[in-house]
């Protein structure tokens, strides 16, 4: 008997209800929320996004009830500012990903299709986040499905699993039932796309961006769609023409439905990004100001720092002189380079200029990144030698028994960090309103961003 996997996520979809989702649930779409809006006010400042927001003006015009993540005066429609939303929010390398690695990012995805979506139809807090949970719940089974096979391909996990899951959130903002739901889903298996040559190429970052908002846009068309009447294919995942058998070298089917009658949520497993930087550099980087918490240490005191990382991360990220700031943010030899002579924990720190700056080139001559036994992805090591004998070592094992999710305190740090360019008095109550999210009977507060 065919065990339908497209079915039964779209059946969890349309039966979730705000009650079923246990506290902590909440509180991690809470923090990811809060985290994502101010990945995307920050974001909103670089030419690409710029360039992304005059195309959609231009295009469709002004004058929807939905709000983009930015200071902008004018509202947009939800599919307009579903594409905005998604490439505001991976700007700059500082929205949320996941724990395990599965190339998903739910904020940057799910959630800045759902916003456009439910402010037009004028939903309230706890509908944005059950429809939040649904589609990240989704689009997360889709990539453990996966097993990462389809960026080992060449492709994008964002742009390829991201319109499942935005897809899914709209039909629930929708309320569309299964047969409807299923068609979105079916849908959106079409609307998959993303290459990641912009990591192999000398040129071409700013496409990375635009597979986010691809990918929010994708799920507004696709539920839009089925909401009157377009349908697709009900097996898009598991189907012989399929996603899985396409878009994989390999795949586990069962990781779709694994633990899903048994209240099983993926979304424990979001990771927050402390640093601007790619996600493989995030544990290098922690090593070393782990380092640096125990010493103080200046740039001429260093003659080597030695990172170990897992081969994985090696063969990715190891470019040692990148030619612009999305190289730059990939390579871990360049980012470990300017965390020592800048404060790599504000993005504003990680500018053009850090790829001219002779001080960060003269340190990027100490770094040496090699291949550690580590069978964890994220695990890595850090020693720093000094001019004066003495040795610092740092270990950083991100195990499942050690993982944490991020703290409100951090999460709210970050937020004040990357807001500081909007009025202080604004910023603040928008972070009270978010951190009562669940409590909001409507979303008109997000018109606080408006200048």
């Amino acid at each position: 008997m065919p065990a339908h996997e497209t079915r039964r996520l779209a059946e969890f979809a349309v039966h979730l209800a705000f009650d079923d989702l246990p506290a902590e649930i909440v509180r991690s779409a809470r923090n990811t929320i809060i985290d994502g809006v101010a990945c995307c006010v920050f974001g909103s400042r670089f030419p690409w996004s710029r360039n992304i927001i005059d195309y959609v003006e231009s295009m469709y015009g002004p004058g929807g009830t939905s709000s983009i993540l930015a200071p902008h005066r004018t509202g947009f429609h939800a599919s307009g500012a579903a594409l905005i939303n998604g490439a505001l929010a991976h700007a700059f390398e500082l929205d949320a990903g996941t724990r395990k690695g599965v190339g998903a990012h739910p904020f940057g995805t799910v959630f800045t299709a759902a916003l456009p979506v439910a402010q037009s139809l004028g939903a309230s807090g706890r509908e944005l986040i059950t429809a939040f949970v649904a589609g990240s719940e989704v689009m997360l089974r889709i990539g453990k499905a996966t097993g990462r096979s389809n960026e080992h391909r060449g492709f994008h996990a964002p742009g390829t699993t991201g319109p499942f899951g935005a897809a899914i959130a709209c039909a629930h903002l929708y309320k569309l039932d299964l047969e409807q739901t299923l068609n979105a889903i079916g849908i959106a298996g079409s609307l998959a796309s993303g290459l990641r040559q912009f990591s192999k190429s000398p040129s071409g970052g700013m496409v990375k961006r635009l597979h986010f908002g691809r990918a929010a846009e994708g799920g507004v068309l696709a539920a839009g769609l089925a909401a009157r009447g377009f349908d697709g294919p009900h097996d898009i995942l598991e189907g012989e023409a399929g996603f899985l058998k396409v878009f994989c070298d390999h795949f586990d089917l069962d990781q779709l439905t694994l633990g899903l009658d048994s209240g099983v949520f993926h979304m424990r497993e979001i990771s927050m990004k402390t640093f601007g930087t790619h996600g493989s550099t995030q544990g290098p980087l922690h090593a070393l100001l782990d380092v640096f918490s125990r010493r103080r240490v200046t740039p001429a005191d260093i003659k080597r720092v030695s990172v170990e990382v897992s081969q994985e991360s090696l063969d990715h990220h190891a470019g040692r002189e990148p030619l612009d700031l999305m190289q730059a943010q990939y390579s871990i030899p360049f980012c470990i380079a300017l965390a020592c002579v800048r404060d790599i924990r504000d993005p504003r720190s990680i500018r053009e200029d850090a790829l001219f700056d002779p001080a960060v080139s003269s340190m990027l001559a100490k770094v040496d990144v090699r291949c550690g036994a580590f069978a964890d992805k994220r695990t890595c090591r850090v020693v720093v030698e000094l001019w004066c004998g003495e040795t610092l070592e740092a270990f950083l094992q991100e195990s499942a028994s050690e993982w944490k999710p991020a703290s409100d305190a951090s999460v709210f740090a970050k937020f004040e960090m990357l807001m500081r360019d909007v009025p202080a008095d604004r910023a603040q109550l928008l972070l009270e309103h978010l951190q009562r999210l669940e409590m909001q009977a409507d979303l008109e507060f997000f018109s606080l961003l408006r200048p």
